[in-house]
């Protein structure tokens, strides 16, 4: 059995987590996570989904703000001497040391076709630029950022109706399979690495709520519509109707040929122009109000609406 140190933090790493508990090959000796935090109105504090999982299957778990330097997680991999750490949507980078101390290595489950979108937001990214398809990465763990060899991966489509949470949901599910074709080939000695291609690497910085303010005059419609699909749920998208923030929720192309930042409430529609073409903004929510179609919407609001910033 291989004895495992387990890495991670949120939702999408629990499935994975689940499949590592029952595999018969793997002695999971302990779980690696981030401090609980305050969370909801109340502010309580509040256990994230991987610590969750420990506790209810009794599983050791290492709540850790600094990985690299905290003495109870370095005395307990000393004394286990752990045969594999894998890593899967965890919040620190591991010092080489650290990566050093398991016998077969350290590998990182990457919600990405590496060597494309290394980095934090790997699936907004992908929705971000149309791709067709996405997929799952497991990389042999180095001290640069998701740039050791790839060691497995597995590829799934991506819908043109898919969104952030959809497509997190793929992948979630997805990651689990990939972890086990992974560990079949390790355990047999049939694990065949691969470089990843230096002239393919791009990159998915952390967001900001800033990311989702639409500006409709710098971006294509075909872009825009990408934008709203790939900021759902977080950091969602919006713009301003005068002083107030509007979110938009969905939107569909239309033939209008407004030029760009023009605004049309014909029909009782909202629609504006982009770079180039135009979108319907379909569902909306002002703030201080509830979501609504744009219909209700304006039919509720009495002043003319002559731009959206």
């Amino acid at each position: 059995m291989l004895k495992t140190v387990f890495f991670g933090t949120p939702d999408i790493s629990v499935p994975t987590l689940k499949a590592l508990k029952n595999n018969p090959q793997i002695n999971l000796l302990a779980i690696v996570a981030n401090q609980s935090k305050k969370a909801g109105r109340g502010q309580k504090i509040k256990n994230p989904p991987s610590v969750i999982f420990a506790q209810k299957n009794n599983i050791p778990c290492f709540q850790v703000e600094k990985v690299n330097s905290d003495p109870e997680l370095l005395k307990f991999l000393e004394d286990q001497k752990p045969d594999l750490f894998i890593v899967f949507a965890f919040s620190h980078f591991l010092s080489e040391k650290l990566l050093g101390i398991p016998s077969l290595g350290a590998f990182n489950i990457h919600t990405s076709l590496l060597p494309k979108y290394r980095g934090a937001a790997p699936i907004q990214y992908a929705l971000l630029n149309g791709d067709s398809e996405t997929g799952v990465s497991i990389q042999k763990m180095v001290k640069e950022m998701d740039a050791g060899d790839i060691a497995h991966s597995k590829t799934v489509t991506i819908s043109p109706t898919d969104n952030g949470a959809i497509l997190y949901d793929k992948l979630k599910d997805l990651a689990p399979s990939v972890s086990e074709e992974f560990i079949t080939k390790l355990l047999s000695g049939n694990l065949q690495y691969t470089k990843q291609d230096s002239d393919k690497i791009s990159f998915a910085p952390t967001l900001t709520k800033e990311d989702g303010h639409l500006q409709f005059i710098n971006y294509t419609a075909e872009q825009i519509k990408n934008r709203v699909r790939a900021f759902d749920p977080w950091p969602g998208t919006f713009c301003f109707l005068e002083e107030k923030r509007l979110k938009v929720l969905e939107v569909e192309a239309c033939n209008d040929n407004l030029k760009p930042g023009e605004v049309s409430t014909k029909f009782q529609m909202l629609k504006i122009g982009c770079r180039e073409g135009s979108l319907r903004l379909k569902s909306i929510q002002l703030e201080g109000k509830g979501k609504s179609d744009d219909i209700s919407f304006l039919n509720g609001y009495r002043q003319e609406i002559k731009q959206l910033s």
